[in-house]
């Protein structure tokens, strides 16, 4: 009966928005407006299915990652049909597994929707029939390309997925496949680190152990790749993308059997998930052809409606061509293949084939594709162009889509652009390149970027006025428009698009947008709606929502704007075109400019009215002169023909487009919008309870207390850091969440992997970041605190609790209570420079006169100095030792840690944390060391007798194969370019001057930030290593001169590590999972 309700309160709503529509006829998909979401993060309709991910808990406080669904959607589709678009895009749906897979692109079963989406009364299926209902389209993004690293239920099951269990516990619904039911993970799997558990997966799917674990080749097993080469289509692009072998006929058949599903379900198109990392001629042989078939049998499904397919080839390149490569570029998807290639469809064929790690396999079907890419290498080697987007003078003519691939794209290189309309706009000139334009699909930002320089980390962080002229541009210009959840109100503006489990979602651009539109509205059709109550009603009434509203009912209404071919000749303005879309019922001419005046020259003569103002303008003479003023303002002067008159004025005036200002108000959200979730640590749980006196568990318990009072809630968290650093050992504000043990009392127990030494650490409590905290206090381990600060020690043991009387082994060999010296003071110590890399230690009277170090990468078994006990470090005499930290350990200090032993003969400290020049001695770190020893070096005259400017050598990242150049200059000096002198692999740079800056640049001119490095200063000779990650600006690491690189060094010590050519820099993946670049510097931590 529950599911009966719902599907009943659906088909009441949607018959209730089926009027007549002054959309006139959608006969292909340019006639859509795109709203994309991710469903996860859009709507929570049933609290029943949230659950956090396994990652990452501690952040998310509140905010489960699972948290919208299906039944969420369907909800708000009125909200998104009364926003005007006609489609919803959707983030995946297949079932996923990875530590942080709330976004879907992580599949472990192609062929089942994962459960965490639906609920009891909603299914997915029930999801595309509400959307139809409501005369709304729904777009699947899918993934080809690659799984998540936890297999594939059909291809290689490594694991029993147990949805009765709880979701948010790995070991609760991750049953391991082991040998011994049969599997092939080995049996002792869940008693392996977590980075050799990655290592046993990964090699059942990439023969990476040396043993042919894939025999029927469902993946690739390439190693190494560029993104700027075709090896990008045969190499795994992150750790949880594990890329599939889409030249498998097995695979691909698979693939298109599973999604195939969907298309009988009546889903109206694809957005197909890192297209550029397929080649095209595989989506030729493998997927397009089928698709195509499945969805011309299914056609009923949608209504009769046509089937969209649309990828993503992702290219942060600012050219239309993609670093100079046709085949990488988005517009040659768009193509037929020009010549046959041979391809073997035998599901069979791959069965035979041995590919170890790094092959591809010798298969008539890579030979092919291998073939293809050399077919097409370099810049227009295609050689096609088309003028399917494009007038002839004033007419429009039939587009000849005999060479259309079938496949659209992401207009990328528009979206790069798209800081402002100005730099959008300018992509036009290549438009030719593409099979037609006018299919492109163009947005602003995603969930994954934002345009370059915008920044492109961050959700869109320009000002209003830009957004609201790049949307004028997106809504009438060519293409299919395409925006983001939550941009229509600037939702999460400026902040972090995404940083994985490093960072609450709350605090990112995926935050969670459910509350923005709760409340209530009744549509009648798109950006037509009464009656709305609560935040939805102040949502949409936002000035960029209202914009959008207006700017979807402009293009509903003029056909050209949706399906027209455009032009610029005789159109004299900022942004000045016009548009013509003709077929035997349609005769649509508009002329278009945004943000300022416009003369058309040599346009049809005839009566033209105006959809902003409703002015009307006779032209005898093939001219008409525009008057607009305001960023995002705009006129479109529709020609009234004879099978196509003009609407006249359409909507009402607001903020950006009209013809008098109405700037109308900002939303005054009732203070929910952004709500958390009792039930996941947030909020009034008022259960207070009877009064609770701490106690410890044990002596040596290693926790703190809390008594608060009622107006603090029973959600408290807690915040702790180093003092003096910005190292949170407890994650971002507010911190974790503290336990509830009754009547205000709360108790926070320190994570075994926290430093030992916590003489310098600082504590915060709160009520997780809802109005009421305590002051910046000293950490005291076991203290009990209230709001008004510390307050005591807690000595009570718990009844049953450990007293430690009898915590010593039989036969100890360290003394409880060495016999240590005075408290060392740090002036008794020096260094020779104030950059010395040194430690020092005082020892106690027992430890002798022999100490060792030993140093390792918190959280990880990468020993710094050599396996335990570590490298000696020099007595200065009276049980003072100084230790100087080796050349080659280099990395992120604050990751560190120490070990002061006496070579392993009875007496050692704790786990101290790294301090570069810090004094230690038994009980932890004391401080620094700032003491110059006689004739030390201060550091003010580094330069020697005879220098007489500053020279820079650098590396430079392997895939910079242009000719290199610099752009120098001098503090308070213009800057000049320069050619770097070669010496070996060295390009030096030297410059009379006390500080040089520099940028070097991969090319002869700038080329986008993918070809330069930062800025770089300098006041002294310096070596560099240049590494870059994804299309980020080069950064640099101090490097010794010498020509052997930190890395290779690193790969002597840990000869199990892997090297990774990623980005055309030099890097290195050691057994645990810790990648360090090619300065030994630690840059990414598993």
């Amino acid at each position: 009966m529950k599911k009966f309700l719902f599907l009943a309160l659906i088909l009441v709503s949607s018959l209730s928005s089926m009027a007549a529509t002054l959309f006139p006829s959608r006969t292909d998909f340019r006639d859509e407006q795109i709203y994309f979401v991710m469903t996860t993060r859009f709507y929570n309709g049933d609290p029943d299915n949230d659950t956090q991910c396994w990652d990452a808990q501690n952040y998310n406080v509140g905010d489960p990652a699972w948290r919208g669904d299906f039944k969420g959607l369907i909800e708000k589709l009125d909200y998104i049909k009364a926003l005007g678009f006609t489609a919803v895009w959707i983030t995946p749906v297949v079932e996923n597994a990875s530590g942080y897979d709330y976004h879907g692109y992580h599949a472990r079963n192609f062929s089942k929707v994962d459960e965490r989406y639906e609920s009891e009364d909603v299914k997915f299926q029930d999801l595309i029939t509400a959307a139809h209902n409501k005369g709304m389209k729904i777009i699947l993004d899918i993934v080809l390309n690659h799984t998540g690293n936890f297999g594939e239920e059909n291809l290689c099951k490594l694991f029993t997925r147990d949805w009765e269990a709880d979701q948010s516990d790995i070991d609760a619904c991750m049953i391991p496949y082991t040998q011994k039911d049969g599997g092939v993970l080995p049996d002792n799997y869940l008693s392996l680190p977590g980075g050799q558990q990655y290592d046993k997966r990964l090699a059942q799917m990439k023969n990476t152990d040396g043993k042919n674990n894939d025999i029927h080749n469902y993946w690739h097993h390439y190693g190494n790749f560029n993104w700027d080469d075709d090896t990008r289509w045969w190499a795994q692009i992150a750790g949880d993308c594990v890329d599939l072998n889409t030249e498998n006929q097995a695979v691909a058949n698979y693939l298109v059997q599973c999604y195939g599903e969907f298309i009988k379900m009546g889903v109206d198109g694809f957005r197909i998930d890192t297209g550029g990392h397929i080649s095209r001629l595989t989506f030729n042989k493998n997927f397009i052809p089928q698709f195509k078939a499945l969805a011309e049998q299914h056609k009923a499904a949608r209504n009769g409606g046509d089937f969209f397919m649309y990828a993503e080839v992702c290219s942060r390149d600012r050219n239309v061509t993609y670093r100079g490569q046709d085949r990488l570029s988005p517009y040659f998807y768009t193509w037929t293949e020009k010549k046959n290639y041979s391809w073997d469809t035998s599901e069979t064929s791959w069965d035979n084939i041995t590919v170890m790690e790094g092959g591809k396999g010798s298969h008539t079907n890579v030979t092919s594709v291998d073939q293809h890419a050399e077919d097409y290498v370099g810049q227009y080697s295609d050689g096609r162009t088309s003028n399917n987007a494009l007038l002839n003078g004033n007419n429009y003519h039939t587009p000849d889509y005999s060479q259309y691939s079938g496949l659209s794209v992401i207009d990328f290189p528009m979206h790069w652009n798209f800081r402002s309309a100005n730099e959008a706009y300018g992509v036009r000139h290549n438009d030719n390149r593409y099979n037609d334009a006018t299919w492109n699909v163009t947005y602003v930002d995603s969930h994954d970027y934002a345009p370059d320089g915008a920044p492109e980390s961050t959700r869109f962080d320009q000002g209003e006025d830009t957004w609201a002229e790049n949307l004028a541009l997106m809504f009438t210009f060519r293409g299919i428009p395409c925006v983001y959840y939550g941009s229509e109100i600037q939702f999460k503006k400026g902040c972090v698009i995404d940083k994985g489990p490093n960072i609450a979602l709350k605090e990112t651009g995926r935050a969670y947008y459910g509350g923005y539109i709760k409340g209530n509205i009744n549509v009648t059709d798109f950006a037509e709606y009464s009656n709305a109550s609560g935040n939805i009603a102040q949502t949409l009434n936002h000035p960029l929502a209202l914009h959008i509203q207006r700017l979807a009912k402009i293009r509903m209404a003029v056909p050209a704007l949706r399906k027209g071919q455009y032009s610029t000749d005789g159109c004299s303005g900022n942004f000045a075109f016009k548009r013509r879309y003709t077929d035997a019922t349609t005769d649509s001419y508009a002329l278009v400019t945004i943000s300022g005046n416009a003369t058309f020259s040599r346009i049809e003569n005839g009566t033209y009215v105006d959809c902003v103002t409703g002015d009307t303008k006779t032209v005898t003479n093939g001219t008409l002169s525009v008057s607009c003023s305001g960023k995002g303002n705009m006129r479109v002067y529709v020609l009234n023909t004879d099978k196509t008159q003009a609407p006249g004025k359409v909507g009402v005036d607001g903020k950006y487009v009209y013809g008098s200002k109405n700037a109308g108000s900002y939303p005054n959200w009732d203070g929910t919008e952004e709500e958390l979730d009792d039930r996941f640590g947030e909020g009034g749980n008022t259960d207070w309870g009877e009064p609770v006196e701490p106690c410890l568990a044990s002596a040596e318990e290693r926790a703190v207390f809390f008594k608060g009072e009622k107006d603090w809630g029973t959600s408290v968290a807690v915040h702790i850091w180093i003092e003096g650093t910005s190292t949170n050992l407890t994650g971002g504000w507010p911190g974790q969440r503290a336990e509830h043990l009754g009547g205000g009392t709360f108790k926070y127990t320190i994570p075994a992997d926290f430093p030992a030494d916590a003489s310098n650490w600082m504590i915060i409590w709160n009520n997780n970041n809802s109005g009421k905290q305590t002051a910046d206090l000293d950490f005291h381990m076991r203290g009990l605190y209230t709001p008004n600060g510390y307050q005591s020690l807690v000595t009570t043991l718990c009844e049953g609790g450990d007293t430690g009387e009898e915590e010593t082994p039989d036969t100890p060999d360290t003394p409880d209570n060495p016999d240590t010296p005075d408290t060392p003071d740090e002036s008794d110590f020096c260094v020779d420079s104030a950059e010395e890399r040194v430690v020092f230690y005082q020892a106690p009277n027992n430890f002798g006169n022999n100490a060792s170090v030993y140093m390792w990468i918190r959280g990880t078994e990468t020993a710094l100095v050599g396996a335990w006990p570590g490298a000696s470090a020099t007595h200065l005499g009276s049980g003072k030792f100084k230790f100087t930290i080796p050349s080659d350990v280099m990395g992120d200090e604050s990751q560190w840690m120490i070990i002061w032993n006496n070579n392993n003969n009875g007496v050692q400290t704790g786990d101290f944390e790294f301090h570069m020049r810090g004094l230690y001695d038994h009980d932890g770190y004391k401080g620094l060391v700032t003491s110059l020893c006689e004739g030390g070096d201060t550091g003010e005259e580094e330069k020697p007798d005879d220098q007489t400017g500053i020279t820079i050598r650098a590396l430079m990242p392997a895939h910079w194969t242009n000719t290199i150049t610099a752009w120098v200059w001098a503090d308070g000096l213009e800057g000049e370019w320069k050619t770097p002198t070669k010496d070996g692999k060295w390009y030096v740079i030297s410059e009379n001057c006390n500080k040089l800056n520099v940028i070097f640049v991969n090319g002869t001119n700038w080329g986008g930030n993918a070809n330069q490095t930062e800025d770089m200063s300098f006041t002294v000779n310096t070596c560099i290593q240049l590494t870059q990650s994804g299309d980020a600006k080069a950064q640099y690491t101090q490097v010794d001169c010498g020509d052997t690189t930190s890395v290779d060094n690193v790969e002597i010590d840990q000869p199990q590590a892997r090297k990774l050519l990623y980005k055309g820099a030099l890097y290195l993946i050691m057994p645990n999972g810790d990648i360090y670049n090619a300065a030994g510097v630690l840059v990414n931590k598993q």
